[in-house]
């Protein structure tokens, strides 16, 4: 029995599953998360549960099904240079979206959650002190790393996508 058909058809799918949507929603997301930042806990929330019940497993069923097509091909990868720099781009995605992006999602969960901190001397006599404006710089910075993160990953994936289609080497 040929299960290359199979193999693919699972690796195909997977790709649409885990990467289809989220390519182009996140950066949505969090776009519409900052021009409203009383929901932005919300769209940190499920961004973040996105990545880690649909993302994270599917990412990871590319790998053992690519394996999957590898094997049921019969390729060797000494002669498929296109097929090495794509396993290599994988490998370095997967490792910095698992433990890199994914933690960094978390913390602005936990950054984002409840309003702001409350100000220093508060509940004390007198006229209330004026209350921090904007975002903590430590959620701003997370999110500036977590947009810099997603661009990473959007390139990676656009070009396994590449090399997968064109065989360019």
């Amino acid at each position: 029995m040929n299960l290359f058909p199979w193999f693919l058809f699972v690796h195909v799918l997977g790709a649409f599953i885990a990467f289809g949507a989220t390519y182009s929603t996140f950066p949505l997301l969090g776009a519409m998360s900052g021009k409203e930042p009383m929901h932005a806990n919300f769209g940190a929330r499920v961004s973040s549960a996105i990545s880690d019940r649909i993302v994270r497993p599917f990412a990871i069923l590319q790998g053992l099904t690519g394996v999957g097509l590898i094997w049921s091909a019969g390729i060797d990868l000494t002669k498929a240079l296109w097929l090495d720099v794509a396993i290599v781009i994988y490998l370095f995605a997967l490792g910095f979206a698992l433990f890199v992006q994914i933690p960094i999602g978390h913390r602005i969960v936990e950054l984002s959650r409840g309003g702001p901190p409350p100000a220093a001397g508060a509940g004390a006599a007198g006229p209330p002190p004026e209350a921090p404006k904007g975002p903590p710089p430590e959620l701003m910075a997370a999110v500036t790393s977590a947009r810099q993160g997603g661009v990473i990953l959007a390139v990676a994936i656009a070009v396994i996508v590449f090399l997968m289609v064109v065989k360019p080497f």
